[in-house]
């Protein structure tokens, strides 16, 4: 190197700040050890009598086997699979060949069921269809808590694959109460006592026509809910905001809701707390609203791929 080069290279301006080791971006997201726990705090693991359990991760999600859903649930086999359910937030069964009937009839123990007001049907009012095929290309692969846009969002649904691609289609659950565990301390004073605003319009809106739209959105104002509410049975605040549905938080101006937005929904994304299930045909998943968000993989064009939902209604989160 000439003494001409060294002495370009030495007198070199730092002109950007983040050339300096006193710039650092202040980051909430950070590697390490994560909270994972599957019960609420003080609840102990029992055991189940009535059919097998097996977990496919450390906080969500369990394979049920020993249960056959064409056949009637006694009383004491419902309050077993409740358990399991609040435990592990969604609950697969495989091996299923039911009939539309007896889809409705399980979903139907857990409440009044819901009726969608956007989505295609099946055979009733109740059943709400995904047939996805080389014409319709699937739509459901953001993460999402269904229907958080109601006054009364959905408690949970009950989903059923009758057609399965040969490769791809999973979904992906993500529980919501480890993603609030694991904020660090100051985003939960900051967001501790907020609510935020649903509202189909971004997502179910852009289907419809103007007119159409403003009757929809008369029929089905906004939403508010609290963004850290508290799970009913179990007790636990869960993050209940999803990229979806969730379009502000009130009294933020738009800049700061967004950012803050934008990193709470960030943490449905985080692998620790996910399940990922590949389906098989005949296949059912019974998940928790509540608990929850979701994510659809849309990864088998132009293979097709045909799902039956049935979603109970739920409470009003507080």
């Amino acid at each position: 190197m000439t003494n001409q080069t060294q002495t370009q290279t030495q007198t070199q301006p730092q002109s950007q700040d983040y050339l300096s080791r006193s710039y650092y971006p202040k980051r909430y997201n950070r590697g390490g050890k994560r909270i994972l726990n599957r019960l609420p705090e003080g609840a102990q693991e029992q055991p189940y009598t009535l059919f097998t359990v097996k977990p496919l991760g450390p906080v969500i999600g369990a394979e049920i086997e020993g249960v056959d859903l064409s056949q009637p649930v006694s009383p004491e086999l419902q309050k077993e699979i409740r358990r399991a359910f609040l435990e592990f937030k969604v609950l697969f069964f495989r091996n299923q060949n039911i009939t539309s009937e007896q889809h409705l009839a399980f979903a139907k123990l857990w409440g009044e069921l819901e009726k969608h007001p956007f989505l295609p049907q099946g055979n009733t009012d109740e059943v709400t269809r995904f047939a996805k095929d080389a014409n319709v290309t699937g739509m459901e692969n953001v993460w999402h808590t269904d229907v958080t846009w109601r006054v009364n969002p959905a408690f949970g649904s009950v989903l059923r694959l009758s057609e399965v691609p040969p490769l791809g289609g999973d979904t992906l659950w993500s529980d919501q109460a480890a993603a609030y565990d694991n904020l660090p301390d100051e985003v939960k004073e900051r967001i501790d006592g907020l609510k935020a605003i649903h509202d189909f319009t971004p997502s179910f809106g852009r289907a419809l026509t103007p007119e159409r739209l403003a009757e929809k959105q008369i029929e089905f104002p906004a939403a508010e809910h609290p963004i850290v509410r508290i799970h009913p049975e179990t007790g636990r605040k869960t993050l209940f905001v999803n990229a979806a549905f969730t379009i502000r938080i009130v009294g933020l101006e738009p800049e700061e809701s967004e950012e803050l937005l934008q990193y709470l929904f960030d943490q449905a994304k985080i692998p620790e707390y996910q399940v990922r299930f590949h389906w098989e045909k005949d296949s059912i998943a019974f998940w928790d609203n509540r608990a929850t968000q979701h994510y659809a993989a849309s990864d088998y064009f132009p293979n097709r791929r045909v799902a039956e939902r049935v979603s109970i209604i739920g409470d009003i989160p507080f």
